[in-house]
């Protein structure tokens, strides 16, 4: 017993020296550290004073302050910035669903603005704006060398007035001038319809109505349907969503989601860090689902996409989507304006973190590009298609047919035209409803809900 006392009284000596010969340095460093802030922040004054007393005109002492703490910001990452009160005013604006603007949305990359992506229904999507396209400059003047809310700065205005930007977009080999009238942009969350036997759902953006408008909406093209067996499956059209409100991608994934990890976030204290997770019900009833993505897909739009992936739930199409995996929390500051500060990493069930990568399709389609003007006069020059034996002169009707089958023919007749001038209209949509053409065509065999490969 005394030689256990003594051992544990020894190590309880040693334990406290070494404590105190590590701590001895780290607190050193720590105060050098203190020290080099304050001089640095003693800095800052210094300069601040300079320019307010000589710079060549007069300065607005809150406007270099306000660019100082924006400069700071901006310097994190893309996504972190200073909302001035106006800012921060136009920022819960568009979280509700209605502002001003040209409906674009915009990131830097590199120092060049870069379209993340048109909106539905807006004025850029109506000028032929398309995800991926750099913007050099606005109305003759250049934004390059700018902040990005510099160069928003420059493309807001008063409602009804044009702007002319400069666009520079992948194979076309010269920069081109886009004209837009500014508008007031009130984006409908989620747009639903019914192709042939299959439901649409177009969601445009993560807004505070996006999940009551797609429980809404699908339920009306359902009844409107005829009921759920009338269907075979959903389109979840996630192109060109830019992303907003962590909660609403949330809600969409657990929609369709019976049980499970649907993302979790990860900052840099543990405090920062969440995991949500499904509840039981599936407002599809387990009927197949087709996610369309593609480069202008960011942020909550890889949340649903990446949840119902890695869950099997639905096949993914499209292209690569833009790749934004991380969460901004805006954080109030005095004087009614914010901050957006990035605080955390979100990662899929399976744990991947689509940061800088974005989510990959199970099926890679390309969307093409509007044909131009000559492509468009060649397609004039087509010679008519070959005749059938129905158009020859006396040639015999069919009669095996009755009536009512000639009727179900010419109705099949016109649902593969109407299938035939979609895919001229919307590639990607087309072939999303060919595949639930054939897992309905293979019956219950063709289509199960699998299970996510969760890391141990």
């Amino acid at each position: 017993m005394k030689k256990f006392a003594f051992a544990a009284t020894i190590g309880i000596v040693t334990s406290t020296i070494v404590t105190t010969q590590v701590a001895g340095p780290l607190l050193a460093q720590e105060a050098d550290r203190s020290a080099s802030v304050y001089e640095q922040l003693d800095l800052f004054g210094d300069i601040f004073e300079r320019i307010r007393a000589q710079y060549v005109e007069e300065v607005d002492e809150s406007d270099l302050i306000e660019a100082a703490i924006d400069g700071m910001l901006t310097s994190l990452d893309p996504h972190s910035s200073y909302l001035s009160a106006d800012d921060a005013a136009d920022m819960r604006v568009q979280t509700r669903g209605e502002f001003g603007g040209l409906g674009i949305e915009v990131t830097q990359e590199e120092g060049f603005v870069k379209v993340v992506s048109p909106m539905d229904g807006t004025p850029a999507d109506a000028a032929g704006m398309l995800a991926g396209d750099y913007i050099t400059a606005v109305d003759g003047e250049s934004i390059l060398g700018l902040t990005l809310d510099e160069a928003i700065d420059l493309m807001r205005g008063p409602v009804g007035t044009e702007i002319v930007i400069t666009v520079v977009r992948e194979d076309v080999p010269e920069p081109f001038d886009v004209s837009i009238i500014r508008d007031t942009i009130t984006l409908t969350a989620v747009r639903t319809r019914t192709e042939g036997d299959s439901v649409v759902l177009r969601v445009t953006t993560f807004n505070d109505q996006t999940f009551s408008n797609l429980e809404e909406g699908l339920a009306e093209q359902i009844e409107a349907a005829g009921g759920i067996d009338s269907i075979n499956g959903i389109v979840l059209d996630l192109r060109n969503n830019p992303g907003g409100l962590l909660d609403q991608a949330v809600q969409v994934s657990d929609a369709f989601l019976e049980e499970g990890e649907i993302v979790s976030t990860r900052g840099r204290l543990a405090e920062d860090s969440d995991r949500y997770n499904a509840r039981a019900g599936d407002l599809a009833q387990g009927k197949p689902i087709v996610v369309l993505i593609n480069g202008g897909s960011a942020s909550a739009s890889e949340i649903v996409a990446g949840a119902l992936q890695d869950h099997a739930r639905a096949i993914v199409v499209g292209t690569q989507s833009f790749g934004k995996g991380s969460v901004q929390t805006v954080m109030p500051l005095r004087g009614d304006a914010a901050m957006r500060l990035t605080t955390a990493r979100y990662y899929t069930p399976s744990g991947r973190s689509i940061q800088a990568l974005g989510i990959s399709p199970d099926i890679i389609v390309e969307q093409p590009l509007p044909p131009t003007e000559e492509e468009l006069a060649e397609e004039e020059d087509v010679p008519p298609r070959f005749r059938s034996e129905a158009d020859l002169r006396g040639a015999l009707a069919n009669d095996s047919l009755s009536e009512e089958e000639m009727q179900q023919l010419e109705e099949d007749r016109q649902r593969a035209e109407n299938a035939a001038a979609l895919r001229e209209e919307d590639y990607q949509l087309a072939y999303a409803i060919d595949i639930l053409k054939g897992l309905s065509a293979l019956g219950p065999r063709g289509y199960r809900v699998g299970q996510v490969n969760q890391d141990p």
